[in-house]
């Protein structure tokens, strides 16, 4: 047993890390944002949300926090709305993957947070949590699964969202080792739950829902509920080491396995029938010309068939470690999700 100065000692330090503090969210009405917001609230943390100028945050609106608007490129309204914060969780990225190349994506997803860090340097910002992808590490089978030692591998698929994604976390981890930046970077994987904006990662709940999936391909990722990521996020608040990245992951999953679980969850008749690689990468091409000719965006590109093939496995065993991440079941999560499209009129 601690001696009685010894225990108080403790008992304050532990009392500092628990008490309330102003955080900055970007990109607050999104799919992480919207949740994490719920997550923040329940530690009785202040919220100042900040959200894309013309926006309808509709998922936030009516939480109890401070709505700023603003925009990633535009420096000064960052710097504006950041002001009298204390943390910057900047969770606002560009997420599309069509075209593959795009110079607006680039500019959201590397300016930005270059923007980003240039308000949290002025304003004095505590800790900056920047929620970067898995996918800026190498992947691998399940025996073998991907984790942050690993060198980047999906410069393969020539998509901005995952190169500029990589460029912004080699500028951060820069900014960490020569600047003292006290950045820490988290690197979801695919993520479900309640709240996708507009609808994002729930297509694929969707899509089972409304028997719209009749095959599957050989490939597959690791899936984790977005509630766990927004623990991970609130904990890294006062855990984990500045300058380093945490893969955020739960179950590694084929598509047959994933779909199928869906499947089970939703009470529908999951898919039963295997797509060889080549017709996944024969339509994915064919779509991909035909796209690039008539300027349209194709369900399927050429770079989405070579991933759908591959396996996108990792290990999330650092950050259950050094961060408390949570490894709920991923039926709960698809219930989650399920249930939030049913009470939103999507299915």
């Amino acid at each position: 047993m601690l001696p009685p100065f010894q225990f108080l000692c403790l008992s304050l330090r532990l009392e500092k890390k628990r008490q309330p503090m102003t955080i900055f969210i970007s990109g607050a009405d999104g799919f992480v944002g919207s949740n994490l917001i719920r997550e923040l609230l329940g530690r009785q943390h202040d919220i100042v949300a900040f959200v894309k100028e013309g926006d309808d945050p509709k998922t936030i609106k009516d939480l109890p926090i401070t709505i700023r608007y603003g925009n990633l490129l535009e420096p000064e309204s960052i710097s504006t709305a950041m002001e009298g914060c204390e943390v910057a969780i900047h969770t606002a990225a560009s997420t599309a993957i069509w075209p593959y190349r795009s110079e607006i994506q680039h500019k959201i997803n590397v300016g930005g947070t270059k923007n980003m860090v240039a308000a949290a340097k002025k304003h004095h910002i505590k800790r900056f949590i920047h929620i970067g992808t898995a996918n800026t590490f190498g992947f691998g089978p399940k025996e073998n699964p991907g984790k942050e030692t690993l060198p980047y591998a999906s410069g393969k698929y020539g998509m901005d969202y995952m190169d500029t994604k990589l460029e912004a976390q080699n500028y951060l981890l820069d900014e960490a080792k020569n600047n003292d930046f006290p950045v820490v970077i988290l690197n979801p994987t695919f993520m479900l739950g309640p709240y996708p904006a507009r609808i994002g990662s729930a297509k694929m709940v969707l899509s089972i829902l409304q028997g719209k999936v009749s095959g599957f391909t050989k490939g597959g990722r690791n899936y984790i509920a977005v509630k766990d990521v927004c623990v991970a996020i609130a904990n890294a608040i006062t855990q984990g080491r500045t300058g380093e990245c945490y893969i955020l992951g739960n179950q590694n999953m084929n598509y047959k396995e994933i779909f199928s679980l869906i499947a089970e969850v939703v009470g529908v008749k999951a898919p039963k029938f295997a797509v060889p690689d080549f017709v996944v990468k024969t339509v994915g091409y064919l779509s991909t010309v035909a796209a690039n000719t008539f300027h349209f965006e194709p369900m399927v590109s050429y770079a989405m068939a070579q991933m759908a093939v591959d396996e996108h496995y990792f290990t999330a065993a650092k950050a259950v470690e050094e961060l408390g991440l949570p490894q709920t079941p991923m039926n709960v999560a698809i219930k989650e999700s399920a249930d939030w499209l049913k009470e939103n009129g999507y299915v």
